[in-house]
């Protein structure tokens, strides 16, 4: 008897439920995607709460771009760029192994139009084990607007990521 609910209790049952869920506060979701091939790698990000951006790098260049969709135009209008070889120094003898993936951060705000875009695009380099973060100025005008915009990317830091581990004292 204990395993066995009434029936009659299914739909008040189904209703409370439906009722909880409208009353509950609603969150966005947010999801980026990431991929990437022998000499290739690109991901999504957002640039502000409507527009994202595609990040992509390839491997032989060590060039970092951004591509950003006009909701305007609807064409691709908005791109950024930055040499991640350069700023970690790497030799592009080495045959570099990158992995990018972006995350999210709230900045203060600049004096400006300006400001930065809420992702950040992390690129690791494996043979130098160096980790470079970026992020690309943005202002939601850019996206109303539909003219074409070329940028170069903000480079925020970059560090080593094989950190040695501090003595405690």
């Amino acid at each position: 008897m204990l395993g066995r609910i009434p029936s009659c209790w299914m739909l008040p049952t189904l209703l409370v439920g439906l009722a909880m869920g409208a009353l509950a506060p609603h969150s966005p979701l947010h999801a980026v995607a990431t991929d990437r091939s022998e000499n290739f790698a690109m991901a999504t990000g957002a640039l502000d709460d409507v527009t994202e951006a595609v990040y992509f790098i390839d491997f032989t260049t060590g060039e970092l771009h951004a591509a950003v969709i006009s909701p305007v135009t609807r064409r691709f209008n908005a791109f950024f760029r930055a040499n991640v070889q350069g700023d970690l120094g790497i030799v592009a003898a080495k045959n570099p192994k990158y992995l990018l993936v972006t995350g999210t951060s709230m900045f203060r705000p600049n004096a400006g139009p300006l400001q930065p875009a809420t992702s950040v695009i992390y690129v690791a380099e494996l043979t130098s084990g160096k980790l470079a973060a970026y992020n690309v100025p943005w202002s939601q005008s850019f996206a109303q607007s539909g003219a074409p915009i070329r940028k170069a990317m903000t480079r925020l830091d970059v560090i080593p990521f094989r950190i040695p581990e501090v003595a405690s004292r």
